[in-house]
């Protein structure tokens, strides 16, 4: 790197004869390298400075020193060593004692708190609601409580974690996962068998009668507490995995690989989720008391079916248990950090209003320090607007990953279980591959701070252009009776009820739509004046219908009969499904490739002894003001689209059945292309206010025991560099 260039080049340099001699600053304790191109070119030797004699550290050395010799203080710090347990050090285990067996650990724990957090939670999600009787509100406030303890703790214990030994707090980490699960899973053990009840009889009935308006007061929505302290437990462990796990791995590494190993480890935690998906997918079509031996003749297509949805959780359990003994055999440090930190430049922003405190080498070990440091972050201007980059980013993410199963479903008219399949299908690959992308491009043009803030910026522009897709995706609604379709002339819109069925007693609480063969889609049997019905593998068919017409077209079957509906929506005709797919995958990719690049510049533009507090001070933000109100968002939006809401006998609105596609796709598209707005001018305005270190400077990380406070003053760094 040429001297007159500054720190153009983050990569990693090794101590050697090339490498220019870092200078202590008095009195800021700040070691600086300031040769001039020309020196470096006239001789590959190391060049003295007299001023270097005065200071009570040497320069450094050629490679072929060893670390200890360079730094007898700070090396310490690092407690390098091998791999294993008090004076017990099997020879076995130091093959894993390097950043990738640390990479392959750290991977296992991220991708096992994906499945369970974000994979089998929300799967399970409408299940639990059926059979502990639970209002969609207080499911939410369970998904909701991972985020709350994550909130909570973040900054605690990324500020304490700093200094401590990040390998044990992930073993931490991997112990409050696995029990976290396991009581998750509890509530299946102690709620005793599920009673199935009575089938509803679905078909017109003019003997059936009128439901009564009945208050539950079943005991099964206690078991909401359970399920919460499960998720504060999940949290709890999820906090230090994404703050002191990425610190770590940032240590371990050079600065080139860094991003690679970090866009590695969350694509991980992405593809968690789809793992989560899938093996809950497949869990939920088993009876749910198949521990108890039950097995009835009942199928998925019962209304009255639920699936086994606890068996997930217990063997996440066991998985993240299998991992505690792995991370606590880890040392402080792997071996070679201490001669990895000596070969990076710093790239903290320059903060002019501040001022150059005093260093302490304790400084972080006491609870008194948290204000000062917190505040020292706080006031890093780059920081807060990346922090509030990726907030904005979260919200619109998580918003989409809840709801953008719902979308399709509506849009499309497919069904629920393959419209999650679908999107599933197209989020996590994509968000996984994004992530990837963005390590590997930043790693291997070796981007400094500000370029990879910039990359940030370009691929959120792509993605902004691509949210648009939502405007050109859109599908009217098929027609449906009662609500944009009248019962044959009859009846009028926004009623179920009409002259046809009005004397079948029907219930709006029971959605069961199937289409007739005049192209109207119903609520349900019932309420398609349906009386007779017969099943085969395949579907379920309904005839004597007074609410269809058409009864010509109807194709006689096995039993001689005219059919007049069949059980399901009716197909759409809509042709977008694939386009929107295609379109949206790609904007998945974009908007996840900024992702990595940002967690990095964060890393970078924070002091080297601060980065898990900003690390803390990021995921504490963005859930507070993205994954949290995220999906609240997305989902009063949606609601607002409604048209046709569930209403039960005692008058008290329920789930919604039917939405406004088009009022849907076009609110989406708002909220999507707000907040990329959002995202956008916060990171434009990061690059506009970035000020690396001073040009002819390298700021080295050789002294770990300058904490936290390696900013700006002007003065002494000019005079410093004029020295050199």
């Amino acid at each position: 790197m040429k001297g007159t260039k500054g720190i153009e080049n983050p990569a990693f340099i090794p101590s050697s004869p090339d490498t220019p001699h870092r200078l202590s600053a008095s009195p800021s304790q700040v070691e600086v390298s300031a040769l001039s191109s020309d020196t470096q070119r006239e001789s590959s030797q190391p060049q003295e400075s007299p001023e270097s004699h005065k200071s009570w550290e040497p320069p450094l050395p050629s490679s072929t020193a060893p670390a200890s010799e360079e730094r007898p203080g700070p090396q310490s710090e690092f407690e390098e060593g091998p791999c294993g347990w008090s004076n017990l050090h099997p020879q076995c285990l130091q093959r894993c004692n390097t950043p990738q067996g640390f990479l392959i650990h750290y991977c296992l724990l991220a991708l096992t708190q994906g499945v369970v957090v974000n994979g089998l939670v929300n799967i399970s999600i409408s299940t639990i609601e059926k059979r502990y009787e639970m209002k969609s509100s207080l499911t939410g406030l369970i998904s909701s409580s991972y985020d709350i303890a994550f909130c909570l703790l973040s900054l605690f214990v990324s500020f304490f974690g700093e200094r401590g030994h990040k390998p044990r707090w992930l073993a931490f980490a991997s112990f409050m996962i696995g029990l976290g699960a396991l009581v998750f899973s509890l509530p299946q053990f102690f709620s005793g068998r599920y009673q199935l009840g009575s089938i509803y009889e679905d078909t017109c009935s003019t003997t059936r009668n009128s439901t009564s308006c009945t208050s539950s007061n079943s005991s099964l929505s206690n078991y909401l507490y359970v399920f919460i302290l499960g998720q504060l437990l999940l949290g709890t462990g999820g906090t230090p995995l994404y703050t002191l796990g990425t610190a770590f791995i940032d240590d371990s590494v050079p600065t080139h690989k860094s991003s690679l190993y970090i866009g590695i480890g969350y694509s991980m935690s992405i593809l968690g989720p789809a793992i989560g998906y899938v093996l809950g997918g497949q869990l939920l079509t088993m009876y749910i008391d198949v521990a108890m031996g039950e097995s009835l003749a009942l199928t998925e297509d019962d209304p009255r079916w639920l699936g086994a949805w606890w068996i997930g959780f217990l063997i996440s359990c066991f998985i993240a248990w299998s991992l505690i003994v792995p991370f606590s055999c880890f040392p402080k440090h792997l071996p070679g950090t201490a001669k990895i930190q000596a070969g990076k430049i710093s790239q903290t922003h320059q903060n002019k209003s501040s001022s150059l405190q005093h260093t302490d080498e304790n400084f972080g070990k006491s609870f008194k320090d948290f204000p000062a440091a917190l505040k020292n972050l706080m006031r890093n201007t780059v920081f807060m607007c990346l922090v509030l980059s990726t907030s904005s980013e979260a919200l619109v993410t998580t918003g989409f990953a809840t709801f953008l199963p719902k979308f399709i479903e509506n849009q499309f008219g497919l069904s629920s279980s393959f419209a999650a399949t679908l999107g599933g299908a197209v989020l996590i690959p994509g968000a996984a591959l994004g992530q990837i992308l963005g390590g590997v491009l930043v790693s291997k043009f070796k981007m400094t701070c500000k370029n990879t803030m910039k990359f940030a910026l370009f691929t959120s522009g792509v993605a902004l252009v691509l949210s648009l897709i939502f405007i050109y995706a859109k599908c009217e609604n098929e027609p449906f009776a009662g609500v944009s379709e009248s019962y044959n002339g009859t009846g009028e819109l926004g009623k179920l009820t009409a002259p046809c069925n009005s004397n079948c007693s029907c219930s709006r609480s029971y959605y069961y739509p199937l289409c007739g063969i005049d192209g109207v889609q119903y609520f349900s049997p019932c309420f398609a004046g349906c009386s007779n019905s017969v099943s085969d593998k395949k579907t379920k068919a309904y005839y004597n219908c007074s609410c269809i017409e058409g009864k010509a077209e109807i194709t006689p079957m096995a039993d001689n009969f005219g059919f007049e509906a069949k059980a399901g929506k009716c197909e759409t005709h809509c042709a977008n499904l694939p386009i929107f797919l295609g379109i949206f995958f790609v904007a998945i990719i974009f908007t996840f490739m900024a992702g990595t690049p940002i967690t990095v510049s964060i890393l970078r533009c924070v002091n080297q002894n601060q980065r898990s507090l900003a690390l803390g001070i990021q995921f504490m933000l963005l859930r507070l003001l993205g994954t949290i109100p995220g999906p609240i968002i997305f989902g009063v939006t949606i609601d607002s689209t409604c048209i046709l809401w569930d209403i039960n006998q005692c008058g008290i609105k329920g789930a919604c059945w039917i939405y406004d596609n088009i009022k849907m796709a076009h609110m989406l598209v708002g909220i999507a292309v707000t907040c990329k707005v959002i995202t956008i001018f916060f990171n434009g305005f990061a690059i506009f206010l970035y000020k690396p270190p001073p040009l002819n400077t390298d700021v080295s990380f050789q002294n770990q025991n300058a904490v936290v406070t390696t900013v700006a003053v002007e003065r002494d760094l000019n005079k410093a560099g004029n020295e050199g």
